[in-house]
């Protein structure tokens, strides 16, 4: 513990998204407390909370594994950095532990740490209005409060006595609205009149395999009814090798980005978007940017996700509204006929354009968009809450 007007706060995440959103929250503390209440930060992040002043107990990739095959050889030593980071936390005594995303450790960090008398805090809150709702139950047996990135999430938790907090969502402070279209446009010499199409088939190696051949043939169909047809590939970090055997020989001009602000220039000058199901789909919306979305998975996945999931859309979008706003080929939809079909429509049915942005206006209200950003809204809460737990 600290003194009367200094706290410690020890944070986690495990994944470079969790990074992203302590990252911000850390910001957003620090200015919320202003400089004559200095807050101490330890724990586990990536770059972007490293930025804000944390030294990371270790590197964080070494929880970002995916899959079982991956986790199974590197579970002794998974298992060690569990221990080292439980006896760091009792060790420190801080007001406040917040846990970011990453449940398989977050929580079991969780679950060693109660009855210390330390406050627990998760973010981002497991999806169990899609699947498996009891995971709410355990949730609230280890957490003093949770925040949630979705506006429907809190009843699930509020039920078992789980005090929750809708902060809003982190696309709505991530500037994918920010993109300025013509210059890129400029930059890499496309016309006006040229049609220009953001291809996103994700950033996991399974998605770029199933997606982006699918996407690669409807693209080569659109170029022969729009010969100047150009496309723009946004590259996540370490995934240049995985694309290139799919990109060399492109059906049509083909520039490729690989950092966020050009991401988003490339977003705003896009006539539409060919993308994966994820988190992109919302910063198409963010952007205004006519979309469709598809998705495959392995198929003994698909068949037991459709015996679990209990939503009908993939899409948040269609989620949040409750109907289908925006077209989703999932799975046998996900073909190069229908892609392509459906993407010659919406580049020639301004209607069907104007119809979607109005749509994605109405889906980010609900994830906040128009108030005080996620980040901000989280630290008042966490400040709030190290406040009214006063000092032993």
């Amino acid at each position: 513990m600290t003194d009367q007007n200094h706290y410690s706060i020890y944070l986690i995440a495990g994944e470079p998204s969790g990074d992203l959103l302590g990252g911000r929250l850390m910001a957003a503390i620090k200015h919320q407390a202003g400089e004559d209440n200095p807050i101490t930060f330890h724990g586990i992040g990536g770059e972007k909370m490293m930025e804000q002043g944390l030294t990371s107990l270790f590197p964080m990739a070494e929880l970002s594994i995916m899959g079982v095959a991956e986790i199974v050889p590197k579970l002794p030593k998974l298992i060690s950095r569990l221990r080292q980071t439980v006896t760091d936390i009792k060790a420190r005594r801080p007001d406040m532990v917040i846990t970011i995303d990453a449940p398989d450790f977050c929580f079991r960090i969780a679950a060693k740490l109660q009855n210390q008398g330390i406050s627990l805090l998760h973010m981002v809150a497991p999806s169990v209005w899609a699947w498996r709702e009891g995971r709410a139950q355990k949730t609230a047996r280890l957490f003093d409060h949770l925040f949630t990135l979705l506006p429907f999430e809190p009843p699930y938790f509020e039920k078992y006595g789980l005090e929750t907090t809708f902060t809003g969502h982190p696309v709505i402070e991530g500037g994918a609205d920010q993109g300025e279209g013509q210059g890129f446009r400029r930059k890499y010499k496309i016309s006006n009149p040229q049609k220009l199409i953001a291809v996103l088939p994700g950033s996991r190696q399974g998605e770029i395999k199933r997606l982006l051949p699918v996407f690669k043939d409807s693209i080569k169909t659109l170029s022969s009814r729009y010969p100047d047809l150009v496309s723009v590939m946004p590259i996540a970090p370490g995934r240049k090798d995985l694309l290139a055997p799919f990109i060399h020989d492109w059906p049509t001009k083909l520039i490729t980005t690989e950092n966020d602000r050009e991401k988003f220039d490339a977003f705003a000058a896009s006539d539409a978007a060919l993308a994966a199901s994820g988190t992109v789909s919302l910063e198409l919306a963010m952007a205004k940017t006519p979309s469709l979305i598809a998705y495959k998975m392995n198929p003994v996945t698909f068949w037991l996700a459709k015996k679990m999931i209990r939503v009908r859309y993939a899409n948040l979008v269609n989620i949040l509204l409750d109907k289908p706003a925006i077209p989703e080929f999932l799975q046998d939809q996900c073909t190069s006929e229908n892609l392509s079909l459906a993407m010659t429509e919406l580049l020639s049915d301004k209607d069907l354009q104007i119809e979607q942005i109005k749509n994605y206006d109405r889906a980010l209200t609900f994830l906040g968009q128009g108030d005080n950003p996620p980040s901000t809204r989280a630290a008042r809460q966490v400040l709030s809450i190290l406040q009214k737990k006063g000092r032993p």
